[in-house]
C-alpha cells in the first residue's frame, strides 16, 4: 500500500527537490504552497508524513503544526526552516513536531529522518488496527453488556461511577445474569485496567487449597509444598482480584480476607512474614447476600466491608425488554456472516418464557438453534411458556395442517419484510424464494407493506 507524504513549502523548487529525493514506487505526494491550503488538504485526506516549512505566507508553519496536532495527534510532522534558531526548534518540538531540519540539509540526514518518521507512522497504524480488532473481538467474545431496560441503564451509570474508585464492590444476582460481565466492565474502565486482573472461584476448591490459591504458601507448608508459591492476591498486586461465589468461602478464610481488606497485609500459608499487596477486590455472589449473612454463610463484618458498593443484577424475566437486543446480539456473535430472521411472533412468545437460566440459558439456546437449524430462521420450538407447550399456535387444539402451515408462512413473510425494511427483492432472498412467489404470498395473506 502506497504511503502519502504531504509537502508544504512556498518554494516550488524546494518541493520538487524533495519529491526527486524521495521518489520511489511505494510513495505518492501531495503539495501545498501555503498554510490554509495545507489545512484544507489535510482535512480531505490524512498523509503518513507531513513535511512542513515554518516560513509560510499567511498561516505560518507553527500555526499549521498546532492545527495538525488537533486533527491528527499521531501524524509525524518534520519541520523545515531556512532560519534555524534554538527558539524555533524548541517551539516546534514543544508543539509536537516529530523532528526538524535546517535548510540546506544533508540528503543522507534528511532521508534517515524521513524513514524514521514513516516507520513511526506504520507503527501507529498497526497499533490502531490491533486495538480495533481487539475491541471487535472483545464484543464477539461476549464482553459487551447488552441492555436497554431502565434497570440496566442505571447499572451502566453505576459502573461508570464505581470504576474510577478503588472501593470494594459486591455484585449479586441469580446464576447466568451476567455478573462477571459487570465485574469485567468495572475493571476494564478503571485506572487499574492495564494491571493484573486475577479471578478465583471460591466454590471450586476445598478450604486448605483455597487458602493456598488465594494467599500462596511457603515451602514445606504442607505435604507436597516443595517450593514457594505466590497466591492470587499477591499476583494481583496493583490490580484487581475477582472473588466469585464469595458466599462459598469457608468462615475461617473469611476472617483472613477481612483482615487483608482492612490492612492490605497477609501471611502465606505456612509463613510468618507479612506480605503487603495493593489490590482492589470485586466479590460476586449468586445468592441474596443479606440472607447469606442471616443464615451464617457470610460473615456480617465481611459483608459490610465488601458492601461499599452493591450492584444487584436482575434476572432476565424481570427485564424482558432486554430480550430482543440480547437475541440480536447473540445471533451476531454466533452467526456474523449469515442473515438470521426471527419472527415477531416467535420473539413475543420467547418473552412469555421465564428463562430460569437467565442470559446464559438464552445464549446457549440461540447457539444451539443456530448450529442445528437448517435455514436462516431462528425458532424456539422447544420452549414451553406458562400458557402453553405448543410452539406453533396459540390454539393447541387446532391440528389442521393446512391452517398451521399457512400461519407459519405468513409469519415468515412478515418477518422477512420486516428484516429487509420492506425491500421485496431482499426479503425474497432471505426466504430463499423468487420475488414472484413472495408477491403471491403477500397477496394471499393480505399482508400490508
Amino acid at each position: 500500500m502506497k504511503k502519502l507524504i504531504h509537502i508544504v513549502d512556498d518554494e516550488a523548487f524546494m518541493r520538487r527537490n524533495i519529491i526527486d529525493a524521495l521518489t520511489r514506487k511505494d510513495i505518492e505526494f501531495a503539495e501545498s504552497n501555503n498554510g490554509k491550503d495545507a489545512i484544507k488538504e489535510l482535512e480531505q485526506r490524512q498523509p503518513n508524513l507531513l513535511l512542513l516549512d515554518i516560513n509560510l505566507p499567511g498561516l505560518d508553519g507553527l500555526s499549521v503544526l498546532k492545527e495538525t496536532r488537533q486533527l491528527y495527534p499521531q501524524l509525524p510532522v518534520i519541520m523545515l526552516t531556512a532560519h534555524g534558531t534554538s527558539e524555533r526548534a524548541i517551539r516546534a518540538m514543544k508543539n509536537g513536531a516529530f523532528d526538524y531540519l535546517e535548510k540546506p540539509f544533508e540528503l543522507d540526514e534528511f532521508l534517515l529522518i524521513v524513514e524514521r518518521a514513516l516507520n513511526y507512522s506504520d507503527l501507529v497504524n498497526e497499533v490502531q488496527q490491533l486495538r480495533s480488532e481487539k475491541d471487535h473481538d472483545a464484543q464477539l467474545t461476549g464482553n459487551e453488556i447488552v441492555g436497554r431496560s431502565e434497570v440496566m441503564q442505571e447499572i451502566f451509570k453505576l459502573i461508570g461511577k464505581v470504576s474510577i474508585s478503588d472501593a470494594p464492590v459486591l455484585i449479586e444476582g441469580e446464576s447466568g445474569t451476567g455478573k462477571e460481565l459487570i465485574a469485567n466492565a468495572i475493571q476494564r474502565h478503571s485506572d487499574r485496567k492495564d494491571k493484573p486482573y486475577i479471578k478465583v472461584n471460591c466454590g471450586a476448591l476445598p478450604e486448605t487449597l483455597l487458602e493456598s490459591e488465594i494467599f500462596g504458601h511457603e515451602k514445606g507448608a504442607y505435604t507436597g509444598a516443595h517450593s514457594l508459591v505466590l497466591g492470587r492476591y499477591e499476583l494481583a498486586n496493583g490490580g484487581t482480584l475477582l472473588l466469585d461465589e464469595i458466599n462459598s468461602m469457608p468462615l475461617p478464610l473469611q476472617v483472613k480476607l477481612l483482615r487483608v481488606l482492612e490492612t492490605g497485609t497477609f501471611e502465606r500459608l505456612g509463613g510468618e512474614k507479612s506480605v503487603y499487596s495493593n489490590v482492589r477486590v470485586i466479590a460476586i455472589t449468586n445468592r441474596d447476600s443479606e440472607s447469606e449473612v442471616a443464615d451464617g454463610r457470610l460473615r456480617e463484618d465481611l459483608f459490610y466491608r465488601l458492601n461499599v458498593v452493591k450492584i444487584t443484577v436482575p434476572p432476565l424475566r424481570d427485564r424482558m425488554e432486554d430480550l430482543p437486543p440480547l437475541v440480536e446480539h447473540f445471533i451476531t456473535k454466533y452467526s456474523p456472516d449469515k442473515k438470521i430472521m426471527i419472527s415477531p411472533k416467535t420473539l413475543e412468545r420467547s418473552q412469555q418464557y421465564s428463562w430460569p437460566g437467565n442470559i446464559r440459558e438464552l445464549e446457549n439456546t440461540i447457539r444451539s438453534r443456530l448450529v442445528l437449524g437448517q435455514d436462516n430462521v431462528l425458532s424456539f420450538q422447544k420452549i414451553e411458556t406458562p400458557e402453553k407447550s405448543d410452539s406453533l399456535d396459540e390454539n393447541a387444539n387446532n391440528l389442521n395442517f393446512k391452517e398451521r402451515v399457512s400461519s407459519l408462512e405468513k409469519e415468515l413473510v412478515i418477518a422477512a419484510l420486516h428484516k429487509s425494511g420492506n425491500n421485496k427483492a431482499q426479503a425474497a432472498r432471505l426466504l430463499g424464494i423468487n420475488r414472484r412467489l413472495l408477491y403471491s404470498k403477500v397477496g394471499e395473506y393480505e399482508i400490508e407493506i
